[in-house]
C-alpha cells in the first residue's frame, strides 16, 4: 500500500517548483491531489501530468473568498481534504529606508494571512474527516534576521508561531499541524532571489545562488524534490505523534 493512498491533498502555489514536486510526490504515494494556484494555465498543466488523481484550482491566497471557493470545489470534486501543505509564497527585500507600506502588506496577506485563511477555510472539512495534517511553508529565513529581509525574514518567523499555536488549539480535533523550513532550494523563485541580491550586494547575476549553495555543509543547494519527500512524511501515518514541529530541510544550514 503507498503511503498516503487514500488521501486528499490540497497544495497551495502548487504549480511550479517546490509545490509542483510536493503534488507529483503526494500522487505518487497515491493521494488525490488539488493544485492550487493563481497560475492558471501551469497548475492546469501540472495537473494533466498528474493524470486523473489531480485537479487544478484557481486559487488568490489573499483573497479568503477565493480560498474558500477553491476548498468547497475539491471537497465537491473529491470528497474532502485530509492534507493541506501552505507552500504559496512571495520574496522581496529592501532596506530599510525603501521598504513600502504596499510590499509589507502584499508580503504579509500571501505568506502570513494566506497560511491563516487557507487553514481556516479546510478546518471544519478536516473535522468532517475526523482529523488531517497540515503542513506549513517557513524558512530558514524565519530562523534567523538577514540584511534587508527584514518583512520576508519576519513573515517566515510569524509562520513558525503560528504552526505552533494552532498545533495546539487543534490537537482535541487530531488536525496535526507542522512546518517545513527549507533552506535554499534550486527553483524559479530563487533566480528572483539572486537576482535582487545581484542590486544589493553589487554581485554578477548568478554569483549570490552560486555562493549559497557552496556554503552548504552538504555542499549544494537543494532540489525541490529534497523537500517533497519529507512533506510526504509530515502527511503520513508514520508522522502521527508530531505535532507543532518545524522542520529544517536545508542541508545544515540551520542547527536545532
Amino acid at each position: 500500500m503507498k503511503t498516503l493512498e487514500g488521501k486528499i491533498a490540497l497544495v497551495t502555489g502548487g504549480a511550479r517548483g517546490i509545490g509542483r514536486a510536493i503534488c507529483e510526490a503526494y500522487a505518487r504515494e497515491g493521494a488525490r491531489v488539488a493544485v492550487a494556484d493563481l497560475l492558471q494555465e501551469e497548475a492546469a498543466a501540472t495537473a494533466a501530468a498528474l493524470g486523473d488523481s489531480a485537479m487544478a484550482v484557481r486559487m488568490d491566497v489573499t483573497d479568503p473568498s477565493s480560498i474558500a471557493a477553491g476548498v468547497a470545489a475539491v471537497e465537491q470534486a473529491f470528497g474532502g481534504i485530509d492534507i493541506l501543505v501552505n507552500n504559496a509564497g512571495i520574496f522581496n527585500m529592501a532596506s530599510i529606508d525603501k521598504i513600502t507600506v504596499e510590499d509589507y502588506r502584499r508580503q504579509y496577506d500571501v505568506n502570513v494571512g494566506g497560511t491563516i485563511f487557507a487553514i481556516q477555510a479546510v478546518v471544519p472539512v478536516m473535522r468532517r474527516r475526523g482529523g488531517g495534517a497540515i503542513i506549513n511553508f517557513a524558512s530558514q529565513a524565519g530562523r534567523r534576521g538577514e540584511a534587508n529581509v527584514t518583512i520576508y525574514c519576519s513573515t517566515k518567523a510569524a509562520v513558525i508561531s503560528i504552526t505552533q499555536s494552532l498545533a495546539l488549539e487543534l490537537a482535541k480535533d487530531r488536525i496535526r499541524v507542522n512546518a517545513i523550513a527549507p533552506g535554499v532550494i534550486d527553483t524559479p523563485m530563487w533566480d528572483v532571489v539572486d537576482a535582487q541580491f545581484a542590486v544589493y550586494e553589487n554581485k554578477p547575476k548568478g554569483q549570490k545562488k552560486r555562493e549559497v549553495g557552496e556554503a552548504v555543509p552538504l555542499g549544494r543547494m537543494g532540489d525541490p524534490r529534497d523537500v517533497a519527500d519529507p512533506c510526504v512524511f509530515l502527511a503520513s501515518e508514520a508522522a502521527r505523534y508530531i505535532t507543532a514541529q518545524t522542520l529544517n530541510v536545508d542541508g545544515g544550514n540551520w542547527m536545532s
